[in-house]
């Protein structure tokens, strides 16, 4: 996910920022009358969006038929209940991620035997009941879904908080290229290219099983859930690349 530097942003770097970051030398380079610098900024966000991956798996030894129609029994009450959790008029929606039916072989005395069939369901609920998450998993598991393998915790806006840090990172920038000139006897003399973009680091946990009473502890303040998830922070991150003209 990436936003652009605004037009009325490079507009006011003209006027001159005094607030100095850190050199570094390894990514600020001057050649043939210009400077360059990369400078960053960053936040953290709480999240507002969780999208959990749910499976349903199921195996027979002698008919993928059965292990087919034990998966869909099971799959169909998993999806009826976690629908009936989810607000589908604020974004909420439930989907079909991934289905396999597949046999199973084993390999004894160079002969390959069949050992079972097996049928695996992934589902994905993508919803901003972030406080639901626990009780969402624990109602799957229950009527008999097999894995959680994985819970993405993710921010469905960012744009004011992007502004915010692209015009800091834009005046470090600025006052980082005026310190770097300054070294070799040099000043600043208007601006020859600039770009910025934001993106974010999601919290994202993976796992084969969540049972019952196991917590997910990210540092951040817990969902209260007969399985206590914790969603953790987003972080957001802002990056320019500015290159400005010396004499």
């Amino acid at each position: 996910m990436k936003k652009f530097l605004s037009a009325a942003l490079i507009a006011a770097f003209a006027v001159g920022f005094v607030n100095a970051g850190t050199l570094k030398a390894a990514a600020d380079v001057i050649e043939k009358g210009f400077v360059s610098v990369t400078t960053t900024a960053n936040t953290e966000l709480q999240p507002d969006i969780v999208e959990i991956n749910i499976a349903v798996q199921t195996e027979d030894s002698k008919s993928l038929q059965k292990a087919t129609e034990e998966n869909k029994l099971i799959s169909d009450k998993v999806y009826s209940a976690l629908s009936s959790m989810i607000n589908k008029e604020n974004g909420d929606y439930i989907k079909t991620a991934d289905f396999n039916a597949s046999p199973i072989y084993v390999y004894k005395n160079n002969k390959r035997n069949l050992e079972k069939y097996s049928v695996s369901n992934n589902v994905i609920i993508h919803t901003k009941q972030i406080k639901d998450a626990g009780k969402m998993i624990d109602k799957a598991i229950e009527l008999g879904a097999t894995n959680v393998n994985n819970i993405v915790f993710s921010v469905s806006a960012y744009d004011n908080q992007c502004d915010e840090l692209l015009t800091i990172a834009a005046k470090k920038a600025y006052t980082r290229a005026g310190k770097l000139a300054a070294t070799a006897g040099n000043s600043l003399n208007g601006i020859k290219s600039i770009n910025g973009s934001c993106s974010t680091s999601n919290s994202n946990y993976q796992y084969r099983l969540l049972a019952k009473n196991i917590a997910v502890d990210s540092g951040a303040s817990a969902v209260e859930s007969s399985s206590p998830i914790q969603a953790g922070v987003i972080k957001l991150y802002a990056n320019v690349n500015a290159s400005y003209f010396v004499k």
